[in-house]
């Protein structure tokens, strides 16, 4: 049975009933909304369609399906069982995942990690070091600056760090980290230093290679392969993997026992997400079909393109300079005009069926623009009408005066 929605009609009061007001395109029948978010994103039909087989969770079919997920993960990172390395798929949101990697990766005896923070996903693991008792320490950067590897490096050799944790793409305002020249950096002078990777909405959608000298990194089924919620990923040197054991500060995530659960029996420890696994197979064959990293790449820049030069000529202000900008998350400076108001401008935008999502910043307001997920420049452009009639409801002038 075909899936088919209308836009909240709970919001319909606040659209203008003349549908000839300019750029107004009105409640969009016959559709779900778009996702305009960091995650979760709007997905495929097909996608969607692949949750509706009921598999148990010791079924050989749904075993299989896990193993060739968990390789396809690693080829996409340019790695495999035969170079040494392990995917480890985890119950839960992304977040458990850095929670997971962290709290297994850093020893108990004599562990310390260096947190380099340019935004609220890097504070978050700060938040999970304190809870876990891990000593740690921050090294903070502006949140619209990616990091400087030599200051990092410099930060190192002041203390003695076992692990170092950075974020690859900030999701907080779409700011790109050097991971590449930060890893093989970092490998070069501190070999013995692990480097963990948070790359949740940068895995699929920027290059990482577990060649580079990485010892974990994790991403989300919700991101840049477009799956749905239900499970994370860690990717690992095996090596590095079995130097967890027995680090963990949980049970349920312990990556090592899941690890060596998974390869004694193929199974998960505790209940599989197994509808979320079928849907990220399917999101995984139509990463390939696209052209796996430059197809999926290329789209998002596209969609980007879009973004900029619509808003831009809006008059909406970037946040992130140009040069640390990212394709894959647009945030805006929220305008300063007395007539706008971000409720409204969300409401107008959910009511014509466009989802997007509020800032993060620590400088001012702000608010986010995600165009990850199965979005195409058109949806884009789509958008920009939606946001030009959200503007003209709120007697927002457009271009909007610069501030």
């Amino acid at each position: 049975m075909a899936v088919s929605a209308v836009a909240p009609r709970r919001l319909a009061s606040l659209l203008p009933k003349c549908r000839s007001q300019r750029g107004f395109s009105g409640p969009v029948q016959g559709r779900e909304p778009l996702l305009f978010t960091p995650g979760p994103l709007t997905v495929s039909g097909a996608v969607k369609q692949a949750m509706l087989v009921d598999y148990g969770s010791r079924d050989s079919l749904f075993l299989d399906m896990v193993g060739g997920v968990r390789s396809d993960l690693l080829k996409i990172a340019g790695a495999s069982k035969e170079t040494g390395h392990e995917c480890v798929i985890l119950q839960g949101c992304g977040t458990m995942a850095v929670e997971a990697m962290i709290g297994c990766a850093v020893p108990r005896d004599g562990g310390k990690a260096l947190l380099v923070i340019n935004g609220a996903y890097g504070h978050r693991q700060s938040l999970m070091c304190q809870c876990m008792g891990i000593d740690h320490e921050c090294l903070v950067f502006e949140d619209s600056e990616p990091l400087v590897v030599e200051t990092v490096l410099q930060k190192l050799r002041e203390g003695s760090f076992t692990d170092l944790s950075v974020v690859h793409h900030e999701t907080t305002a779409g700011v790109i980290n050097p991971l590449e020249d930060l890893v093989k950096a970092v490998k070069a002078e501190f070999p013995s230093t692990s480097v963990l990777v948070d790359s949740m909405s940068g895995f699929g959608a920027y290059d990482l290679q577990m060649s580079w000298g990485i010892d974990f990194a994790v991403s989300s089924a919700n991101k840049c392969i477009e799956g749905v919620p239900g499970f994370s990923y860690v990717l690992c040197d095996r090596e590095a993997l079995k130097r967890t054991k027995g680090n963990a500060r949980s049970l349920s995530l312990d990556i090592y026992d899941q690890w060596s659960s998974m390869e004694a029996t193929g199974q998960f420890r505790y209940t599989p997400p197994t509808h979320a696994v079928l849907a990220f197979r399917q999101a995984l064959l139509e990463y390939e079909a696209e052209g796996g990293l430059a197809g999926r790449a290329a789209r998002y820049k596209a969609n980007y393109a879009v973004m900029k030069r619509e808003m831009e000529a809006m008059g909406f202000e970037f946040y992130v300079p140009e040069v640390h900008r990212s394709y894959c998350i647009c945030t805006f400076k929220t305008p300063s005009h007395p007539n706008f108001d971000f409720k409204t401008f969300y409401d107008l935008l959910a009511a014509q069926g466009f989802v997007i999502y509020p800032g993060k910043m620590s400088k001012g307001d702000s608010f986010r623009v995600g165009i990850i997920g199965r979005l195409f420049p058109k949806d884009c452009e789509q958008l920009a009408l939606a946001v030009r009639a959200a503007c003209d409801r709120m007697n927002v002038p457009v271009p909007i005066p610069a501030s």
